[in-house]
């Protein structure tokens, strides 16, 4: 019954023409018969979202490779067990998450509803700032702008937020936007595990989330890229299309502090155990950006793992629970 209502959630969330986008997307990639049928019945059978049928290639795995896979529905399930919903406005909410892990983010902010005195001292000395909707998701309503000319009125229900200087190195990969590691850890209340990481990068934007251009890769443990990048129309990128930069075999600096601080943040919230830490890397160390209630699902793509399998059998192992 379960899988039924998460099938006839998918239908009702999911345009027809996003259905539509994603077989004519799988069907240019296999010559499978009956994709949109095996689509459905994969939505059914492993709670994976039609966006997850194409991004993890279900048409090319066999039933033992598809039971491996983190999709949507199975990480919907971990979040209702593992992070408690009364405590997710403290992530989601980003101006009571500035507050509350204020030591972390190692940069100025603003919360909403300042007086014109706060925000006067907050821009003075600044050329430039960010200005977030307090709970905006997947990157929209986030601004760059010039603080010059800036009115009042204009931004005091905001959050205000020092820009974030990147490292020179990431810069490098893609100037216009924080390039940020992904860091998803889990707590099980005595213990802090890293379960896995991605490197987030923009592309023609001032973010680099994967819903507004962004792409994102692969980290092994020691920060290294070791998969080409992809974006959310299923587009490779092997080389970064606007720096011209290698992404594969790029090592992101400083990545083990970065680990370290993510693990150290997951402590101070015992109520949200399973969570994605969005961490910038400086010149100076590593920051956090924000943490998510909702961590996302990311795993390697098929075809560029030997073994066609995902990341499900290790969060199963750590979490002790079988989904």
């Amino acid at each position: 019954m379960e899988k039924l209502n998460f099938l006839f959630k998918s239908i009702r969330k999911t345009s027809i023409s996003r259905l539509i986008t994603v077989y004519k997307a799988v069907k240019k990639n296999t010559k499978k018969k009956f994709i949109l049928f095996d689509i459905l019945y994969c939505c059914f059978k492993y709670k994976a979202a039609f966006s997850d049928y194409l991004e993890f290639e279900f048409y090319s795995l066999d039933k033992n490779q598809r039971e491996t896979y983190l999709t949507n529905g199975k990480n919907n399930e971990i979040v209702r067990i593992f992070n408690n919903k009364d405590y997710w406005h403290i992530l989601d909410n980003k101006a009571k998450f500035n507050d509350y892990f204020k030591k972390y983010l190692k940069r100025e902010y603003l919360n909403p509803n300042f007086s014109k005195e706060e925000f006067n001292r907050f821009i003075v000395n600044k050329n430039e700032i960010i200005i977030k909707p307090v709970d905006g998701i997947g990157g929209y309503g986030i601004k760059k702008v010039s603080c010059k000319n800036l009115k009042f009125e204009e931004c005091n229900k905001f959050l205000l937020e020092e820009v974030i200087k990147q490292h020179d190195k990431l810069a490098e990969l893609y100037d216009k936007s924080v390039n940020s590691v992904r860091i998803f850890t889990f707590f099980n209340g005595k213990e802090v595990f890293f379960l896995q990481a991605i490197l987030k990068i923009g592309n023609n934007g001032i973010t680099d989330n994967f819903s507004i251009n962004g792409m994102y890769a692969f980290l092994n443990e020691k920060g290294v890229v070791i998969t080409p990048a992809i974006d959310k129309n299923d587009n490779i990128f092997g080389i970064h299309p606007i720096s011209k930069k290698q992404i594969l075999g790029f090592k992101v600096p400083l990545f083990h502090e970065a680990v370290d601080l993510s693990l150290e943040a997951a402590k101070k919230i015992p109520q949200i155990k399973y969570i994605g830490w969005d961490i910038a890397i400086t010149n100076d160390g590593p920051c956090i950006i924000e943490g998510n209630s909702y961590p996302g699902v990311f795993q390697i793509k098929p075809r560029f793992n030997k073994n066609k399998t995902g990341i499900l059998p290790k969060y199963e192992q750590i979490m002790k629970i079988k989904l």
